[in-house]
């Protein structure tokens, strides 16, 4: 039977994984540099997207490291451009949230008495041309000519920082325990001896208000302090060595001479276990020089950014690539310290033994786009993010939704967790948690977690299980933070039959035929809320009716989207949904409309500018394209089903001139790298157009030629190749494809395809051709119930 065929076909992949575990760890060596060009690391902007809400932070840190040791200058996420004023370099932030969160801890360099508590009115003066940012470091010279100059690196349990003072005998530093990006419950502070001081910070809310959270910290200083108190509220006491306070002001401020020596180094290890854990992270990372740990650093993002290679394209769209690559690799964040333990969802200490256990999934933005291009570049991390998510699972009872630190926002509609994980059973991540895996996924699809449960789950599950939709019910009390699926009703059910289409391909491949036919059924609930009348998707009522305008610009029930946005999201059955508009050419018609495509055509960037993007939280009120938030990402490959896959390339290279290497060079919020990734994949011409499966849709890459190095634990050829000589804006059409030495009529691959042929090579030319236009050519539906 199918399920037996297909059982047997993953259990040779996930064999030929484990032989490979044995094996090389990395693929073939990176091409080098050409003449001029520089290192990839060279290329990255990091201050790009940290204006206009795109909400990046400049600041230092490692891959998935545990601090983003970055400023604040009173953004509500941080650190905004077009600011002139830094409040304190804090350890903790999170790329492109949308919702104040982190800023742990900010710490600033001053001079003279310390009279002021609040960090708004202690905040140092700067200047653009005396800053400066680059993957792992951060510099900046507070208050001007004769000022202090700031910098900062990071290893991945610890923000290592540098201050270099004027000569004066009143040299401070002050840790502001009190004052985060979010809402401070309760804050300890103590200096423990003449180099050290240790806090402990509650916090909560991110969007709405969560569960707290605390982190531990201890900071030490290469030299004794002269002198040292703290505050609290506005009270400033010397010689106090310990203070508490709930919700107001708490601080520690510690003084050097810096008569003699003007340099001050410090560094502060972080842990969301307990103080033991911060000191333990401490010692295993920090007692190194500021320059060793810059350099080290470096050397970490060299090591990943180094395993991509492009050839072609302009110097600022080489910038624009790998900044985003760069911002890829900032999350999740590890959550274990370096003996292992963490904080689970139970509020328990556990301890990760054999893996790195991760948090902080930003999963409903994340899915679509980031996780995909881990699983491709960096697969052993992605496979124990996806066994982190599992403890989550087991540890708090249900899977997370948004998972911040060590509890669950529930930020966001739908079951974004589903195609998380069956994406990751699909690329060979899970080999040996399989069956764990489905139980925990299986559990969250059929059930819904009870009233004491901080999770949310499938929120909207009882009606939708009892009648294939979620209701719209308008004015509805919330029962838990991020309680939102009846106010977002339509699309919370196009993101459950989504999911239940994933889940019924990870069902299928274990050979659970009977779950398998019933998620299969599931994921044809997106008819359940088509108006025929309309041709959209509309909320229904809790008595079935459909509610709210029948405009599908002004609709109801849809999150941060209209109608117009979310009628695409039915990647398991686009053939279905092409059949309720009306046929190939009428969806055509709908998605020229929607794309502008005319308009488009004659001035892509303005078209991308003035008609697609309405502003960084204008979600509303719109028919067309948005290509700055999630909804949309898989939109333009919606043509690869319409037999129009050149008008793909079309709108990507379109929507990526909205990416460039300027602060404002980010198209909306990052989401933890999730627009950055919708970025690399776009570039390189490779795409998840069904997230959650292992299919990647194509369009034409901008550069002439991308090498991938891979992991050979999951890639045996250790490399994948993407050539399309002489791509340009005016060459941009595939006229023929070929991978492996064969010709490819079909607009997709699967990782299948990546492991075996290593290589991708487009031709092409200045015009559309009959390249991917058959009927058999685009990447087929799901799981069609029988």
């Amino acid at each position: 039977m199918k399920w037996n065929r297909r059982l047997r076909l993953r259990t040779a992949v996930a064999l030929t994984v484990v032989a490979l575990l044995a094996g090389a760890v990395t693929g073939a060596a990176p091409r080098p540099a050409a003449p001029g060009e520089g290192r990839p690391v060279d290329l990255v902007n990091p201050f790009i997207g940290s204006e206009n809400e795109g909400n990046t932070f400049p600041g230092a840190a490692v891959p998935f490291g545990m601090v983003q040791l970055s400023p604040d200058t009173g953004h509500n996420t941080g650190y905004d451009y077009s600011h002139n004023r830094i409040r304190g370099f804090s350890s903790v932030h999170l790329s492109g949230v949308g919702c104040g969160l982190g800023g742990d801890l900010p710490v600033l360099p001053t001079t003279g008495e310390v009279t002021e508590t609040d960090n708004a009115e202690y905040a140092a003066r700067f200047d653009h041309a005396d800053e400066t940012a680059r993957p792992g470091y951060y510099r900046a010279k507070l208050g001007g000519r004769g000022g202090i100059e700031a910098e900062l690196s990071a290893t991945q349990r610890t923000g290592v920082q540098r201050y270099t003072f004027p000569a004066t005998d009143k040299a401070n530093v002050l840790l502001n325990a009190g004052q985060s990006l979010h809402r401070t419950v309760s804050t300890q502070v103590e200096i423990v001896d003449e180099r050290t001081v240790r806090t402990a910070i509650t916090g909560r809310g991110f969007c709405d208000d969560t569960e707290p959270y605390t982190v531990h910290t201890v900071t030490r200083f290469d030299r004794p302090f002269t002198a040292s108190g703290t505050w609290k509220g506005g009270k400033v006491t010397e010689g106090s060595q310990k203070s508490q306070a709930g919700s107001g002001g708490n601080g520690a401020w510690v003084r050097f001479d810096t008569g003699e020596d003007r340099t001050v180094e410090a560094t502060t290890a972080l842990s969301y276990v307990d103080a033991r854990g911060a000191g333990l992270n401490l010692r295993a990372e920090g007692g190194r020089s500021f320059d060793r740990v810059a350099r080290a650093a470096r050397t970490a993002w060299e090591d990943r950014l180094d395993d991509v290679q492009v050839q072609g394209g302009s110097q600022a769209l080489r910038r624009t690539f790998y900044s985003s690559l760069y911002r890829s690799f900032l999350a999740p964040s590890i959550g274990s310290d370096v003996d292992g333990r963490y904080t689970g969802w139970d509020k328990k200490i556990h301890r990760a033994k054999g893996f790195t256990y991760y948090q902080n999934f930003s999963l409903w933005d994340t899915y679509r786009t980031q996780n995909q291009l881990l699983s491709l570049l960096a697969p052993r991390e992605a496979r124990e993010m996806a066994v982190s998510v599992l403890h989550n699972a087991e540890e708090g009872g249900w899977l997370p939704k948004w998972g911040y630190g060590t509890v669950e926002t529930n930020i966001m509609t739908g079951d974004p967790v589903t195609p998380f994980l069956t994406g990751a059973y699909e690329q060979g991540l899970l080999h040996g948690h399989e069956e764990r895996a489905y139980r925990a996924l299986k559990k969250n699809a059929d059930g819904l977690p009870p009233a004491g449960s901080p999770a949310l789950g499938r929120g909207g599950n009882p009606e939708y299980l009892e009648r294939g939709f979620v209701p719209y019910i308008k004015g509805r009390p919330h029962t838990k933070p991020g309680d939102s699926a009846y106010d977002h009703a339509a699309s919370a059910t196009l993101e459950y039959a989504l999911s239940d289409a994933m889940l019924a391909g990870m069902a299928d491949g274990l050979g659970h035929e009977a779950d398998a036919a019933r998620y299969a059924r599931r994921a044809q609930n997106f008819r359940e809320i088509f108006d025929e009348s309309t041709g959209f998707f509309r909320a229904r009522d809790a008595g079935g009716e459909f509610a709210g305008p029948a405009d599908p610009a002004k609709s109801v029930g849809f999150h941060e989207g209209t109608s117009w946005q979310y009628q695409w999201l039915v990647p398991q059955d686009l053939p279905g949904l092409v059949g309720l508009i009306g046929g190939t050419k009428a969806a055509n018609e709908r998605l020229d409309s929607f794309f502008a495509h005319d308009k488009m055509l004659k001035d892509p960037e303005r078209t991308a500018r003035e008609v697609w993007v309405n502003g960084p939280y204008d979600y509303y009120n719109a028919d067309k394209y948005n290509p700055q938030n999630e909804p949309d990402l898989i939109a333009p490959y919606t043509y690869l089903s319409t037999r129009q896959p050149w008008k793909t390339t079309d709108v990507v290279h379109a929507a990526l001139t909205l990416f460039t290497d300027t602060p404002t060079g980010m198209t909306g919020n990052d989401d933890l790298g999730t627009m950055s990734a919708w970025n690399v994949l776009s570039s390189i011409g490779i795409f998840p157009v069904q997230p959650g499966t292992d299919t990647w849709g194509l369009s034409t890459p901008v550069f002439d030629r991308v090498d991938l190095s891979l992991d050979r634990r999951y890639y045996p050829r250790g490399r994948f190749t993407v050539k399309a000589p002489g791509t340009s804006r005016t060459h941009r059409y595939i006229q023929s494809a070929e991978t492996g030495g064969r010709d490819l009529e079909r607009t997709y691959v699967t990782t299948g395809t990546l492991r075996r042929t290593g290589e991708l090579s487009f031709v092409v030319g200045n015009s559309p051709s009959t390249w991917g236009t058959s009927p058999d050519a685009a990447p087929p539906p799901l799981n069609r119930p029988r």
